[in-house]
């Protein structure tokens, strides 16, 4: 912790330290709540994981859902959220994010002309009690960048293609399946007007909503270290402006909103289990808010939880200098597609939500000591490669030469280094389901997820298709994370909790930095996203309750 200065360089009354979807709605509310706020980011641009992300936020129970006549509950939410979470996460924060996030996106609807759409995307376990099959996640507008005026420039860019159009939009292409849908001249006109779409545009809306407000934004301004009072609550941040120590007062709060710990390697050997995984998120995000709590005695929880999802890397690609990820949806999910590992066996329903299929790289073989699953590839063949896009690939394009190519399944899986005769067995056996449209070995195409993620023209199943027409392919998949859900503990007004018990005075956490209020579950398309948005709220309404220091 830092001594308190002689003299502060600024003071504030909430002090946000991120600008993701969390920080930025806490800048909003705080100032709509009539306090002084002041935002500080450690990268050059502003947006943090949200800005890389679908830019969907997850809310039960919201108002758009009603408008279209989707029937949803607060006991329905709370249900499916408790079986999410898994008795990881006490009753009364879960209920906080469920009767906060529909008031929350009411407000940013109505106030920061943020207007979300209702998504076709099913919960990830809909299946189950309380669970939904659409209403719940809600898709990002379009968003005009040059509004931003002379911050356009710091918005941060996607490292991979977001599509400058709504969500909306782009569901009703039915491009999806089949990115040959999409009206590319209109695609190009909107991004050479500056349209973005997806997480930019849910950033852009946020960002341009603190902006009309003239709420103050530091970047390149990272946080180093909280100042405490001798009773230890925090009073301001010791944080870096151009090189030198730029200390912040809060007289009523400091907002955590800075992101995970996904690329600080330390952090990650210390409390991550598994195979090491793949960041797909800014490299900024190194756990700063996580060091800043802990050397404060934070208490904390769900460390060894990620936003999993399996991933792959290709050649020499990278992000800011670092080596890029890029999740997986419609190469493991779309017909003429399985995934297996160096045994040649599947080992999940390869079209399930992410997060879920990502927790299967950690199984252990006791006996042998080893991880079943890593290493694991996607396997398809040239009905995939003529119909749907893999990764940087459009259909009917020629393979990469990243792509291991065999003109038999003994000729790739050799290559490969996979296990012959069991990718033999498995490609038979899997042709059989395809050819009946049932998988009886892992239900894949039997929930309403998995025919999301198909091809709505397949038949008889969505999500099955036989591996057969030569050249068959291979590429090598991964554990990646979208970030980690592990950090401080909070109580249900967003404080962060001691380790010794009580609160610690002034500081609130919420996004990412903060324990996860879904465990080790993830309730649908956005999860990170709604509930960090509903916190960074919930923060910003405790913080600017309390007296001026």
């Amino acid at each position: 912790m830092a001594k308190k200065p002689e003299k502060w360089d600024l003071e504030t009354d909430v002090l946000v330290m991120g600008s993701g979807c969390s920080g930025l709605v806490a800048a909003i509310i705080a100032h709509d709540e009539g306090s002084k706020v002041t935002l500080i980011e450690k990268a050059s641009s502003i947006g943090g994981a949200t800005a890389v992300s679908g830019g969907f936020p997850w809310i039960p129970n919201n108002h758009l859902e009603k408008e279209a006549g989707i029937s949803d509950s607060r006991e329905e939410a709370l249900t499916y959220m408790k079986f999410i979470a898994d008795g990881q996460v006490d009753d009364e924060l879960v209920e906080a994010f469920i009767d906060t996030a529909p008031v929350m996106i009411k407000y940013i609807e109505d106030k920061a002309d943020l207007k979300f759409t209702v998504s076709e995307m099913p919960d990830y376990h809909d299946t189950k009690p309380g669970g939904k099959s659409r209403g719940r996640s809600l898709g990002p507008p379009a968003f005009d960048s040059n509004l931003l005026g002379e911050w356009k420039s710091r918005l941060r860019q996607a490292p991979v293609v977001i599509f400058p159009m709504s969500w909306d939009d782009f569901e009703k292409s039915n491009a999806k399946a089949d990115p040959r849908n999409l009206d590319y001249n209109m695609l190009a006109k909107n991004m050479m007007a500056g349209i973005v779409g997806m997480g930019m545009s849910t950033i852009g809306c946020l960002l341009k909503a603190c902006l009309d407000r003239g709420i103050e934004i530091f970047v390149e301004t990272p946080g180093r270290e909280l100042v405490t009072t001798d009773s230890g609550a925090v009073i301001g941040i010791k944080a870096q402006k151009d090189g030198n120590d730029f200390h912040i007062k809060a007289s009523q709060g400091v907002v955590l909103a800075s992101g995970g710990f996904e690329w600080d390697e330390n952090l990650k050997k210390q409390f991550v289990p598994g195979p090491d995984f793949v960041p797909l998120s800014p490299p900024s995000n190194e756990g700063d808010g996580l060091k800043m709590s802990m050397a404060i005695g934070a208490e904390l929880g769900n460390m060894h939880q990620i936003w999993g999802v399996p991933s792959c890397q290709l050649p020499n690609e990278e992000y800011e200098g670092k080596p890029l990820g890029r999740m997986t949806m419609g190469e493991r999910a779309l017909p003429h597609s399985i995934m297996v590992n160096r045994c040649g066996e599947r080992f999940v329903d390869e079209a399930f939500n992410y997060s879920d299929v990502a927790k299967t790289f950690c199984h252990v073989d006791p006996l042998a000591y080893d991880l079943v699953n890593v290493p694991a590839w996607v396997i398809f063949d040239q009905q995939f490669m003529d119909n749907y896009m893999f990764l940087t690939v459009p259909p009917g394009e020629a393979a990469q030469p990243w792509m291991t190519q065999g003109d038999t399944v003994e000729e790739l899986a050799g290559k490969a280094g996979i296990d012959v005769e069991g990718l033999k067995d498995t490609v038979s056996r899997f042709n059989g389901f395809a050819q009946k449209g049932e998988d009886t070995d892992f239900g894949r195409g039997s929930t309403a997820y998995d025919r999301y993620q198909g091809d709505p023209n397949h038949k008889p199943n969505e999500a099955l298709g036989t591996i057969e027409k030569a050249p068959l392919y291979a590429v090598s998949v991964v554990r990646g994370a979208l970030g980690t859900k592990g950090g401080p503990t909070t109580d249900v007004n967003g404080q962060v909790k001691h380790v010794l018990g009580g609160v610690i005075e002034g500081l609130y956490a919420a996004g990412n930095v903060m324990a996860g209020t879904s465990g080790p579950g993830y309730g649908g398309a956005g999860n990170t996203i709604g509930a960090g948005m509903t916190f960074g709220y919930i923060a910003a309404k405790h913080a600017t309750k309390q007296p001026k220091r």
